[in-house]
Formats: C-alpha cells, structure tokens, sequence
C-alpha cells in the first residue's frame, strides 16, 4: 500500500495544503486543497472518497475535483462515503446548484456523476485488497477516522478529533498498527481554543496517546499555519519514547 500526502495542513498559505490523503492510486480520503496538485489523468483514476468530516479544509476541493473530470464520473461515479451528517451537509450547502451544481443528480439521478455512500463508526469497506474501516471519534462535528488494512499491514488516520475514548479500543484491537496519522492542531498555550473546537494539543494528545498498546511510526497533521515549530517541540517533550514525524505534503509511506 502506498499512501501519498497531498495535503496535511491546518490551514493554508503559500506552500501549505489542507487534509487529502490518496492511499495507491485509487482512494482518496478527504479532499482538501491538496487535491489541486494531482493530475488530470490521476484524478481520473480516483473511485472512492472517505470523507472524514463536513468541514471545509477537508471538502473544499471536492466541487473543482468532480467538475475537472466530469466526463469519467458520468461514465464511472465517484463513490463518496461519509457520516450522513457529512453528506446532509454537503447536499445543503455545497452541492446544493446555489454554490455548485448537484452532481449527484446530473447528467441524471440514474446516472450521476457522483454516488454518495453514508456509512458508520464500525463500517467496513472492501476496496478491492484494501479494506477500510471507519471509526467515531469526537470533534466539534460528526467525525470519523478511518484505518486501512492491506493485507498484514494497517494504516490509521484519527481525522480531525480531541481526547476520545472511541478510536483507542478500536486500533488496539488489530494485532498490530504500523502507521499512525494523528491531527495535533494547536499549542500547549492554545489549549483552551482546542478544546473549544474539538482538536488536540501536545498536552492532550500525549495523555490519549497513552491509551494505545501498539508502537506506531507516528505522523502529525493538520498542525495551524506558524505554529508548527512550537507544537512540534511540544509534542516531542512529552513523548520522547515515540517514534514522531511531522508530515509534510509530498511525503509518500510505503506499508
């Protein structure tokens, strides 16, 4: 399995993409602005989405994506999985023929270019060798993570989320996780603004990060613009025992 990162960050500014994450060439979890720096022609190979939340640095690319390769989903849709919470919002306020016209009714409701998937914590879904299982974790929206098993190996991402007891139990119970993708937003000092809005601080993510059995190579995303540094050497303070990167847009993971 290879997992490209297209975006990974908090916010944007030059350089800086927000959350997408193309697992081989065929799945894509999230559509973020990193979307943009795909081709044409990888776009197209694209057959399903994850969508962790409705927020709009995890969905923002997904209106130009459908619209740049239109004549491939009305031949094969894009199939979008998500919490219904997810796609209610999407159907209101983005596909909604006022900011973007409703793909999942053109060219024809039969016939859509795309197919929206509502699944829940707890769903599984077999991509062809690849298999994808969602998971709630707590944000300040309906939110699912997601871990991807090819074959013995497992790729989790926790999406956007704050201390949780839901996604814990659910990656100690594979017999191993070797990659960790975890959203890391804010700094010790911002602590109450990250509590407010449903993310982590070094602080709280070293104490859930105590919840898990395995021994992950950790990644950290979705950290704010300029506040990286700060939450980097935070975060490696607290847990000098882990195996921490900073992801950056352009790695590429080989499980």
């Amino acid at each position: 399995m290879q997992v490209r990162i297209l975006g990974c960050s908090g916010g944007i500014a030059a350089g800086l993409r927000t959350t997408a994450i193309l697992i081989d060439d065929d799945i894509l979890i999230d559509a973020g602005t990193g979307v943009g720096d795909l081709t044409l022609d990888e776009l197209r190979c694209v057959k399903r989405l994850f969508l962790t939340h409705s927020h709009l640095d995890h969905t923002v690319g997904l209106p130009l994506f459908v619209d740049a390769v239109f004549e491939t989903f009305r031949r094969r849709p894009l199939e979008i999985y998500a919490h219904p919470a997810t796609i209610a919002a999407l159907q209101s306020h983005l596909f909604n023929d006022v900011m973007w016209p409703d793909f999942s009714r053109i060219p024809s409701v039969e016939a859509a270019a795309i197919k929206y998937r509502p699944i829940e914590s707890g769903a599984v879904v077999d991509c062809g060798g690849r298999v994808v299982r969602a998971v709630d974790v707590k944000h300040a929206v309906p939110t699912l993570g997601y871990c991807v098993e090819a074959g013995d190996k497992v790729l989790a991402f926790s999406g956007d989320t704050t201390t949780n007891r839901t996604l814990w139990p659910v990656l100690n119970a594979y017999p191993d996780v070797h990659v960790l993708v975890i959203e890391v937003s804010f700094p010790n000092r911002q602590h109450e603004l990250a509590e407010q809005s449903g993310h982590y601080c070094p602080r709280t993510l070293a104490s859930d990060l105590g919840k898990l059995s395995h021994s992950p190579d950790i990644w950290l995303t979705a950290m704010k613009p300029g506040e990286e540094e700060e939450i980097m050497d935070e975060v490696l303070a607290a847990l000098p025992e882990r195996r921490i990167r900073r992801l950056e847009a352009g790695s590429v993971l080989q499980l």
